[in-house]
């Protein structure tokens, strides 16, 4: 009984300590993407700006052509642009507008 108890105790640690240190890893992630963003380099990709928002808690929808909204569902934090193409890099006056609207939401 108590063998049983404590096997039934560790599984249950287990299940609660693993997302714990997942998040962990994912928050660091997400500071080092923060920290780029906010160096505005010229190599910022849309892969890495598309990976920060949705860690922000925003969805990406699709719009006609190469419109992109990042929606947050507060229309004040909408953040609208263009995908790049056929190169994937985020123009640099792309991402002071984000940077600018993220502080705006207090976000970073």
């Amino acid at each position: 009984m108590h063998l049983q108890l404590l096997r039934s105790c560790i599984f249950s640690c287990k299940l609660y300590t693993e997302p714990i240190a997942k998040q962990k890893l994912d928050m660091s992630k997400q500071e080092k993407l923060i920290d780029r963003l906010l160096n505005a380099p010229a190599d910022f990709t849309w892969q890495e700006l598309s990976t920060l928002l949705k860690g922000l808690g925003y969805q990406e929808v699709q719009g006609s052509g190469s419109r992109v909204k990042f929606d947050n569902g507060l229309p004040e934090q909408m953040i609208n642009l263009h995908r790049p193409h056929p190169a994937k890099i985020i123009k640099r006056y792309a991402l002071r507008q984000v940077i600018e609207k993220l502080k705006q939401a207090e976000l970073i």
